[in-house]
């Protein structure tokens, strides 16, 4: 038995070798590690990921603000300095330097916070004395209002006797649990809510602060916004090979062009649909009529469900006043729906998100109870985003097997061949009429997939088949069929 001998390796010319390929497989190991572990606490213990969130977000909410104040302002201060300031640092011919740059960004955003400055005021210098008007003279003629409805609804139902004992019987019958939930579970609960009222006004002050600190920020990231944009494309670029990165900034400028022109066009449309409303009421003397406008305007900004939800409170406030006005007041808010959404929605925010109706809903419904009304009113932009990112590798894949990508190719097509030859659906109402459909037929289906000895290419696979090979001949056979049912039908007439 011999033993081999190798000889010793000098130490100095050993060498570690690193490869990019064990970094790659480590640090997708140490991602599925760690994201078994976050989804196992996630499940196990929600409570607790839950808080730990909300901890996280209140410590980091005002950057948060601030990065959001900051992309709402943005489009204003980009149009300052394109169509105010750029043509005056720029006239006789002058080049415009770095420096001139700065100060056209300095300018651009003091201009900004005076004009949005201007808007708040302006707004809350006239909303809140008419609201502390409206909400005082509510409080004033309360017992009026009671009585005024009272009065109408005792002569209502004096009028219609039905009506009044179905009232009655509903009252006798719900009276007594209603006064035992209101003294078992309302009243012992009437300190808690006295402290949860007094937590909830601590929280708002902290929401303002937050917010006071955030607006500061946003002033750093207007001035910086380009410098922070180059950042993350460098790390974009030195993360991902250079053509997923290319698309992946593609994918965030859409995003951005989506939410940007959907908030900015509805915050628009919802200015305007509250004026409208305003003057509407206006005209029909309608009580409150700017508080009801405000109303309106502000709860628009939700797609689809926002001017119902806004329109409840004020059929409430005209109601107590007079009811015959809130009947006015509710056609007329249908009336101003319709025109918003056939008209100046459109006009306004085009095809800004490219939803259908039924998904607009979807996400609003889904987002909505997700994320209460900040996920209804970011749920559209959101889930047009998602679908858009769906649809685009739909097609890029349909795209590498060579099938078309319009829909509209998909809609009564049965199968698709190996040669990509669409075959169309066969429906049975084609064959047999809708009302006979009861009666047993005598006759067995002739259909190419039952009957072999008709049919001769059921032989071949379908994958084979091309529409040569079959419509020609489903023709035949149905219009031999639509032939026999209307001699039989004949027949039966006679």
């Amino acid at each position: 038995m011999t033993t081999r001998r190798t000889g010793a390796i000098p130490s100095h010319n050993m060498k570690f070798r690193f490869e990019k390929k064990y970094l790659r497989f480590a640090f997708l190991t140490f991602i599925v590690v760690a994201a078994s572990i976050c989804f196992y606490y996630l499940v196990f213990h929600g409570d607790r990921f839950s808080n730990q969130i909300n901890a996280l977000f209140t410590v980091v909410s005002p950057v948060l603000y601030g990065i959001i104040i900051a992309y709402l302002l943005t489009p204003l201060v980009n149009s300052i300095e394109m169509y105010l300031l750029s043509p005056l640092f720029a006239r006789n011919d002058r080049e415009i330097t770095a420096k001139k740059k700065k100060y056209m960004r300095v300018i651009s955003i003091l201009v900004t916070l005076v004009i949005v400055g201007i808007l708040i005021y302006g707004f809350f210098s006239i909303l809140i004395p008419n609201i502390v008007t409206s909400v005082r003279s509510i409080a004033i003629q309360l017992p009026l209002y009671i009585d005024n409805l009272t009065n109408w609804s005792t002569q209502f139902l004096a009028d219609n006797p039905d009506i009044e004992a179905m009232v009655v019987r509903f009252l006798d019958s719900y009276f007594e649990e209603f006064t035992s939930y209101l003294n078992n579970s309302i009243v012992p609960q009437m300190e808690a809510l006295v402290k949860q009222v007094s937590l909830s006004l601590i929280s708002l002050l902290k929401v303002l602060w937050n917010f006071i600190i955030g607006f500061v920020i946003s002033i750093y990231v207007l001035y910086s916004k380009e410098y922070f944009a180059g950042q993350a494309k460098k790390i974009v670029f030195a993360l991902l090979h250079t053509k997923s990165a290319n698309q992946f900034i593609k994918d965030v400028r859409f995003t951005s062009d989506t939410f940007i022109g959907f908030i900015s066009g509805k915050i628009i449309d919802s200015f305007i649909i509250g004026i409208i409303c305003f003057a509407g009421t206006s005209i029909m003397k309608m009580p409150y009529a700017l508080l009801i406008s405000v109303i309106v305007g502000v709860t628009n900004v939700i797609p689809f469900f926002g001017p119902y939800l806004g329109a409840i409170p004020c059929t409430v406030l005209i109601l107590m006043v007079n009811p015959v006005k809130c009947i006015y007041f509710i056609l007329f808010i249908l009336v101003l729906q319709q025109v918003d959404g056939n008209l100046i929605g459109p006009k306004i925010l085009g095809e800004s998100t490219g939803l259908s109706g039924f998904w607009v809903i979807f996400s609003i419904t889904i987002f909505g109870g997700i994320l209460g009304v900040p996920g209804m009113i970011i749920g559209v932009p959101f889930f047009a985003v998602l679908y858009a990112m769906i649809r685009r590798i739909t097609n890029r894949m349909l795209k590498k097997k060579g099938l078309p990508t319009e829909t509209e190719k998909y809609l009564d097509v049965d199968y698709i061949t190996g040669k990509n030859v669409f075959i169309p659906r066969l429906d049975e109402h084609k064959k047999k009429s809708f009302f006979k459909l009861g009666k047993k037929s005598k006759k067995p289906s002739t259909s190419y997939t039952d009957n072999h000895e008709t049919n001769d290419y059921t032989s071949q696979r379908p994958e084979d088949l091309t529409a040569k090979d079959i419509l020609p001949k489903e023709e035949g056979m149905i219009q031999q069929e639509t032939k026999q049912e209307n001699e039989k039908g004949e027949q039966e007439q006679s």
